[in-house]
């Protein structure tokens, strides 16, 4: 099977199947995401202990690579602290944006999946949607944010 055949199915699954899909109540934390260009909208909720994401949820419409990234994201961050995050978040938006020749970097896992989108530049904001709504509710814990990829 072709690495892009691979990651086109990782990528229909998750949005077929998404992970992690619903909400947490209570949660800690949370943060509303919009992307006008495409239409997603989705909320995350997240439980942490301490800077440790200890459980994570999220709901809402979207295209494929919207749903999909947004569960991949939601099985990838089950445990990590916020400094792991964050590095895992800035792997996953060069991974997005850099040429189409650049080697997907080793570690991502399925989230390696994503890297088909850089060949989509408009797609890009659907893929990373959920990253930075997650940036922005690890930003406003004990209380709700909201971002836009405006």
């Amino acid at each position: 099977m072709d690495l892009k055949d691979l990651y086109r199915d990782v990528i229909l699954d998750h949005n077929k199947n998404p992970r992690n899909f619903g909400k947490l109540e209570p949660c800690d934390t949370s943060a509303d995401g919009h992307n006008p260009l495409c239409g997603d909208r989705l909320t995350l909720t997240l439980r942490l202990e301490g800077d440790t994401v200890s459980d994570v949820r999220f709901e809402g419409k979207g295209c494929a690579i919207s749903t999909a990234s947004a569960s991949l994201m939601t099985e990838a961050i089950k445990g990590l602290d916020e400094r792991a995050i964050t590095a895992l978040s800035d792997v996953v938006h060069r991974t997005l944006t850099s040429s189409t020749e650049a080697a997907v970097p080793e570690g991502l896992g399925k989230l390696a999946a994503l890297s088909g989108v850089r060949e989509y530049p408009a797609r890009v904001k659907c893929a990373s949607l959920c990253w930075h709504t997650l940036a922005a509710a690890l930003a406003h814990r004990g209380g709700s944010a909201a971002v836009s990829t405006e």
